[in-house]
């Protein structure tokens, strides 16, 4: 890395790889609420991490995208129907 700007852009990187497996996170969560009985503790307990989970999500998006403000091309936002 020789500057500044290439450890920003290498933070990014690593940021959106968290991003990704808090994609997953949420995708296991809302597979457990819905494999069971939707009126279960369980159910409500999965499907409140998985909020918790896109919550973050959506957080560390924003972090990302100010990492990356003005260096070209943007990352798309999750569409997660918030």
């Amino acid at each position: 890395m020789s500057g500044p700007s290439e450890a920003v852009e290498h933070m990014a990187e690593r940021l959106e790889g968290i991003l990704e497996e808090l994609g997953d996170m949420a995708m296991d969560a809302l597979s457990r609420a819905t494999a069971g009985d939707p009126d279960s503790h369980e159910t409500g307990e999965a499907l409140a991490e998985e909020r918790r989970i896109l919550k973050a999500r959506r957080a560390l998006e924003r972090s990302v995208a100010a990492l990356l403000e003005g260096s070209g091309p943007r990352r798309e936002p999750l569409d997660d129907g918030a």
